[in-house]
């Protein structure tokens, strides 16, 4: 009779069995990684007013902090040297904290000493970086943060989506937004909300990748670019061996058998440098030997190859406990399972991972005895707050991949050489410049018997694997944007790029760019009330939001165009991002610097106005002769239309020479702006300064100031990103074509090149 009348009570809703709460926002962002809190602080400088993050742990921070990932990736190649990718954005900001912190905790801003990059930091000291990076917002009331909830539900109302549902334990809550951004780990909203994505392996006919596979084999949709568990340890100067894991077999860690476990550098000679390779310093946190620092604190974390844990393929025991949840579980791909059976495929991965801890502790350390920071002598660190002192998530290299209005393929950024330069395909809606190798760690496993539950070895297959180079390229707006679904933007690694490219757009500075980006991209939609699909139809919101992320909003700007030599706070920084990413200031072929002191010849600044003058709402026509024009200027000249265009549009000569490759002077500059009627600085006549050398420097500045005040024609017509249209006439579909008003695909839009 009790029971009976609880139950009415129930159905009456006047006894509540757990809490169900409704908020509303004007942007929600689900996930507390890097790309999530950089999307939440770059959405409430620019003024939206309600935010709210929800994350399903406690800690921010994403790759440097709850994943343990504590030495990001940042090189590239420059010259035949390795150095650090230009930093900008919100993700520079974060770098120059984890300096502030490391110098006043350690005396020294780089303390780690890290075989794979300049810059460290301890798991704990990161989500505080980042706790602190969100909370001047939090307190001014903009943005709200709520923790432990897990996606439940995307609500979607006429094909768009206005919110999610989300669960902790007995307990609910609910978000309505106008727009929702997808930052976590495995693009639940986009999965849950019925948008199209990929995940796993693209055929070869899909985006006719040379690396990809022509078809499936028995790894599947399964196959991914492997998690890892991360494992950080520290000094703890006793012998500190931990419990055999119950799964550990010393056959499958047999590759640490035959690699140095630690060596003494101080890699002086700056990162991967082969003197400092080993699993010891390949990711060092903390080096107290080199840098003179008190005993215990020594630290280091383990990301090495042989930790990975694919995700097909998978052992017996985890076949078993996948399919008791539900029939044919074993074989979908992690992205389409429920967080109960990601956990079952992560307690696994755990026990891999702390396999290969007491195995550098124990086999390791027998086989090449004591030595000061042998395994053997090292905790795993307390700081996570976890049972198993591992972090609370994994480090996640590939998720689900949006199915976006462009999706960024192999071929417009693999590189024919070793020296990365410019990728072939320079998109028009560059949100950020990024470089790095397509960088695959081992996708599959090969068991060493029949038992499947016994020991196996990582495998790379010959087209996945982390030697092969990119070229610089951009990611474009479009890729934030769903092809179907609206009230929805990707974010972190949910975005739309191919497999392959994934492998190479993972890094913690590139998914803190694409959260800066989709933020911005977020804000526009809400101030004037559009959906994403039409800001991506639309040049002048392209413009808009370039230009709001080259400026930076209370921080850095970002780096759109990849130059590698351009300083985030010099004058030029604006105008060489924006007037590159129009196709209106060549880029050289042969080097990737902008080169700011280098004096422009004539010939360089006819082809910079000729272009800025075709990008006006009503352009002049070319005029070229049917005879070459200058004595030093011939018919195969690649600048001659330029230069005889530009003097019959108005500059006034008799010479019979044009002197293309002599140097330009500010005068030069001023004589020609004014004749073409481009508006350009007065003082540049001034006699003390007319004779100059003109630089790149100067020229950049004075070229963007004339395209801003003579305006420029930007397409507002949507048709063009119409399922069949092919705008530029080339053969590729609107949605296939990198670059849609580009009919010869040389990077140069045709309204502003001479096409004969």
């Amino acid at each position: 009779m009790f029971m009976k009348r609880i139950v009415l009570l129930l159905f009456a809703g006047l006894i509540m069995p757990a809490s169900a709460e409704v908020t509303e926002a004007d942007l929600l962002i689900v996930g507390g990684n890097e790309s999530a809190c950089a999307a939440a602080v770059q959405a409430a400088r620019l003024g939206v007013k309600r935010i709210v993050l929800v994350n399903d742990i406690e800690w921010l921070g994403g790759q440097f902090s709850a994943e343990g990932v504590g030495c990001p990736d940042e090189w590239t190649g420059v010259n035949g040297r390795r150095v650090n990718f230009p930093r900008s954005g919100i993700y520079s900001e974060v770098i120059e904290r984890i300096r502030a912190h490391n110098s006043q905790t350690y005396g020294i801003p780089s303390p780690g000493n890290a075989y794979c990059g300049t810059e460290t930091i301890e798991p704990a000291a990161a989500a505080k970086i980042f706790e602190g990076l969100v909370k001047p917002y939090v307190d001014a009331g903009v943005l709200r943060i709520e923790r432990g909830w897990q996606v439940d539900k995307a609500m979607v109302e006429g094909g768009r989506v206005t919110g999610c549902v989300f669960v902790r334990g007995s307990d609910s809550l609910t978000v309505k937004a106008r727009l929702t951004l997808d930052s976590s780990d495995w693009g639940d909203v986009i999965r849950l909300s019925g948008a199209k994505y990929g995940a796993g392996p693209d055929l070869k006919a899909r985006f006719g990748e040379a690396s990809a596979p022509a078809a499936f084999d028995d790894a599947g949709q399964q196959e991914m670019n492997p998690l890892s568990w991360c494992v950080v340890v520290r000094e703890a100067g006793k012998n500190s061996v931990i419990s055999k894991p119950r799964s550990y077999d010393a056959r499958s860690f047999a590759q640490l058998d035959k690699t140095p476990p630690w060596v003494d550098s101080d890699m002086s000679t700056g990162p991967y440098s082969q003197s400092g390779w080993s699993v010891y310093t390949h990711r060092r946190l903390v080096d107290r030997w080199h840098n003179g620092l008190a005993p215990g604190t020594e630290a280091t974390f383990l990301n090495w190859p042989v930790q990975d844990y694919p995700l097909c393929q998978l052992p017996q025991r985890v076949v078993d406990a996948l399919e008791k949840t539900e029939a044919g579980a074993s074989k979908k791909n992690i992205v389409d399972l429920t967080p109960v059976q990601r956990q079952i495929i992560f307690d696994d991965s755990k026990q891999h991972t702390l396999g290969m801890l007491y195995h550098l502790q124990t086999a390791v350390h027998d086989r090449v005895g004591d030595f000061p920071q042998s395994f053997r002598y090292m905790e795993l660190t307390n700081e996570f707050g976890t049972a198993d002192r591992l972090p609370p998530k994994p480090y996640v290299r590939e998720g689900l991949r949006l199915e976006a209005l462009y999706m960024l393929r192999e071929q417009d950024i693999r590189a024919e050489t070793r020296e990365p330069k410019w990728a072939k395909v320079m998109v028009p809606d560059g949100l950020f410049g990024f470089q790095f190798n397509i960088d695959f760690h081992p996708t599959r496993r090969r068991f060493l018997s029949e038992d499947r539950n016994g020991p196996w070895l990582y495998v790379q297959t010959p087209s996945r694997g982390w030697h092969t180079d990119t070229d610089r390229a951009m990611f474009p707006l479009r890729g934030l944007v769903p092809v179907q679904v609206n009230g929805l933007l990707g974010c972190s690694k949910n975005i739309g790029v191919s497999s392959v490219v994934q492998s190479a757009l993972r890094l913690h500075g590139q998914m803190m760019h694409v959260g800066q980006a989709s933020a911005t991209l977020a804000w526009l939609c809400l101030r004037d009330g559009i959906q994403p699909r039409e800001a991506a139809a639309g040049q002048k919101y392209w413009r808009e939001i370039q230009l709001r992320l080259v400026r930076g909003t209370g921080g850095p700007g970002v780096l759109l165009w990849p130059w590698q030599d351009l300083p985030n706070d010099a004058v030029y920084f604006e105008p060489a991002n924006m007037l590159a990413v129009r196709g209106l200031w060549p880029a050289d072929a042969d080097s990737v610097l902008f080169d700011a002191g280098h004096v422009m010849t004539r010939r360089e600044l006819a082809r910079v106005l000729t272009r800025v003058l075709r990008a006006k709402v009503n352009p002049p026509e070319w005029k070229i002769a049917d005879a070459p024009r200058f004595t030093d200027v011939g018919k195969d000249d690649a600048d001659r239309a330029a230069i005889e265009s530009l003097c019959s549009w108005g500059i006034v000569t008799t010479d019979k020479s044009f002197n293309p490759d002599n140097r330009a002077d500010w005068a030069t500059l001023y004589r020609w702006a004014t004749a073409l009627k481009l508006h350009v600085d007065r003082g540049l006549f001034s006699k003390d300064v007319a004779q100059r050398p003109l630089t790149r420097a100067d020229a950049v500045v004075q070229v963007w100031h004339a395209l801003r005040e003579q305006g420029e024609w930007l397409n507002e017509n949507d048709a063009w990103l119409q399922p069949e249209n092919d705008h530029d006439e080339d053969g590729r579909k609107d949605l296939e074509d990198p670059l849609p008003f580009d009919g010869n695909n040389n990077g140069v839009p045709d309204r502003v090149e001479y096409l004969p």
